[in-house]
């Protein structure tokens, strides 16, 4: 099943929190096409309006510029929509450590906005982005959902915090909620540039640009990089089940498959020197390791394939092909 394949109700109203973002915008992208009413709330902190400029002309797409730490943005957002899809937060293991206080306003206190006014506004089904480094310290590969660790950063504390209090909404107030653990998401429209830009991206950057990749460490590190096709794939699949053992519970999104730092960086020249041969030549550099950085990390997929279908269309090959297209015609 491909994406454009993929089931939901065209009469449902979704809220997209974080939807200027990279994923969010890829998913408000995909409910309009599909037909749905799609609302989206951002504060554009770290979401871009190009993202989502292409949007704005479509009768059923409305954007909100607010704030989930402000409860009244959450409130009106949630007014009209049926179902939320959750992704705003402030990413990012290095920016939590910098700046850990502002990562647990956005992500820990505008997750409980978020889902006090989704509550509030009997929403049926509240689908929320967590994150593989809620594994934190825990040493077994594959990762299994139900076997974690204590976290490794400011970061992964608030997105183990959101999914206790996911649970504890469920269980107390009947709300219907999905959590959805990706790992290392990467594609089109993931922003490039900044401090706490994304490895992928970063890279692909700098060989554009004919600089040396610089990897922390010596580049053994591993990561399941998941493309951003395959979490709209998991999100709509999490918004359409009617499988009563599917909700109230999280899942790992990935393809299931672990890749180093040095075979990402060697893939990246390899599908970019098609576009500029003298690529294939630049050298990688390498750094010292980064606090709170998880060794290696790969997923077990089995329970999302089990209880919700989910079917991943695109390896990491694939992925970065389309990625690095993207790029090189979008960003060059």
């Amino acid at each position: 099943m491909t994406n454009k394949e993929l089931l939901f109700p065209k009469d449902q109203a979704v809220l997209v929190t974080g939807g200027a973002g990279f994923i969010g915008s890829n998913l408000c992208e995909f409910l309009l096409q599909n037909g749905n009413k799609v609302v989206c709330l951002d504060n554009f902190a770290t979401g871009k309006i190009e993202n989502i400029s292409h949007l704005l002309d479509y009768d059923n797409f409305q954007l909100i510029e607010g704030d989930i730490r402000n409860l009244e943005d959450c409130t009106k957002a949630c007014r009209s929509v049926d179902y939320v899809l959750h992704q705003a937060a402030l990413g990012s293991v290095p920016r939590s450590i910098q700046d850990p206080i502002t990562s647990n306003e956005v992500n820990v206190s505008g997750f409980l906005n978020m889902l006090v006014a989704a509550r509030d506004s009997d929403i049926k089904r509240f689908v929320y982005a967590a994150s593989s480094s809620t594994y934190g310290d825990s040493q077994g590969l594959p990762k299994i959902e139900d076997v974690i660790g204590k976290p490794l950063s400011p970061y992964a504390i608030t997105k183990y915090v959101n999914e206790l209090y996911a649970d504890i909404f469920s269980k107390t107030y009947g709300m219907e909620t999905i959590g959805l653990r990706y790992f290392n998401v990467f594609g089109r429209k993931q922003d490039p540039n900044g401090a706490y830009a994304a490895v992928i991206p970063k890279f692909v950057m700098q060989l554009m640009k004919h600089e040396s990749p610089n990897i922390n460490g010596d580049g053994t590190y591993s990561r399941d990089f998941t493309y951003i096709d395959n979490v709209v794939q998991a999100n709509i699949k999490a918004l359409s089940t009617n499988n009563i053992k599917a909700i109230n519970t999280v899942y790992n999104v990935a393809f299931g498959k672990r890749t180093t730092l040095n075979e990402l960086v060697s893939l990246l020249k390899e599908y970019l020197s098609d576009y500029d041969p003298a690529i294939k030549d630049i050298p990688i550099s390498y750094g010292s390791l980064r606090a709170g950085d998880v060794p290696h990390s790969l997923a077990s997929i089995e329970k999302i394939k089990t209880l919700l279908g989910y079917d991943p269309k695109f390896n990491i090959e694939a992925g970065l092909k389309e990625a690095v297209s993207w790029y090189w015609h979008h960003l060059k």
